[in-house]
């Protein structure tokens, strides 16, 4: 009855994802501004790297399926990241801050409905919520941020969800500035994460740590503003998909042990989001380890 998905931790193996190809709407763009991008696009690079990206997926054994908006959608839907959070039972909808951004989530809330992904919850009310504000620490815990995109009325209704399913939540703050949670933490491994000095919470470092994680700062701040260094997707454990272009950054996940996939994606970012952005992720293996 219902499709295969489901993810409990940020770095079991990648089964499934959940993407958008850009489209018409990058056509009628007119004021990156106000799409709340950092600079014009070339529509053609964009979509030949986001192909390439699409590409490094399947070449890795990711099953890649896009969300398929049919009339032209806006000119955000790209980064699906933030429209949903996948659980091991199923998908919360994502409510994004922004109104720019006002009703992306229908787009992949039917996407998720044709595919057979349970829907466990849409936030609603005066609730916001963005799927990149939430972080698989392990099977029995999430980190849910607040500040900018998801306000606490929203991660209230996604913590009490997530507590029913008997899932540990533990609430942080965002410092000004930082726009997700996922732009300032990533996970590599069960016991491994990279974080942004200055701009991760406090406790979710703590939390990490009491967790058994080794939490490592990334070495170069440029390379994490210009090239987004730390916007990766892991594709396994100690084993990622990041964007190309940063030479110091790669270098020190090497001399961690981490295995670097690189793709090009320099006029996606643009667009003010990266691989992690792009990426929703629909399914993880299984492993018996995983806890």
């Amino acid at each position: 009855m219902w499709g295969a998905c489901g993810v409990a931790t940020e770095w079991s193996p990648l089964k499934a994802v959940l993407i958008h190809r850009p489209g018409a709407e990058l056509g009628e763009l007119t004021d990156p501004d106000a799409a709340q991008m950092f600079a014009p696009l070339d529509a053609g690079r964009v979509r030949s790297q986001h192909d390439a990206l699409a590409q490094a997926y399947r070449d890795a054994g990711v099953a890649v399926y896009y969300v398929e908006p049919g009339a032209t959608p806006p000119p955000n839907l790209m980064f699906v990241a933030d429209l949903m959070f996948m659980t091991p039972e199923g998908a919360i909808l994502g409510r994004p801050a922004s109104t720019v951004r006002a009703g992306e989530e229908r787009l992949v809330a039917r996407r998720l409905a044709e595919l057979g992904v349970p829907i466990l919850r849409s936030v609603r009310g005066g609730g916001t919520f963005e799927g990149a504000d939430a972080l698989w620490v392990d099977p029995q815990t999430v980190l849910l941020a607040t500040g900018l995109r998801t306000n606490a009325e929203g991660a209230t209704q996604v913590a009490n969800l997530l507590r029913e399913m008997g899932i540990e939540v533990v609430s942080v703050g965002l410092p000004y500035g930082a726009m997700h949670l996922m732009g300032q933490l990533r996970f590599a491994d069960r016991d491994l994460a990279i974080a942004w000095p200055g701009r991760v919470p406090y406790a979710a470092v703590e939390a990490l740590r009491a967790r058994g994680y080794t939490v490592l700062f990334l070495p170069d701040e440029r390379e994490a503003v210009r090239g987004m260094a730390l916007n990766f997707v892991t594709l396994g454990p100690r084993w990622i998909l990041m964007a190309a272009g940063n030479p110091i950054t790669q270098a020190f996940y090497e001399d961690v042990g981490i295995t670097c996939r690189t793709v090009e994606v320099d006029e996606i970012l643009k667009a003010a989001g990266g691989i992690g952005c792009m990426t929703g992720i629909l399914e993880r293996s299984v492993r018996d380890d995983a806890s």
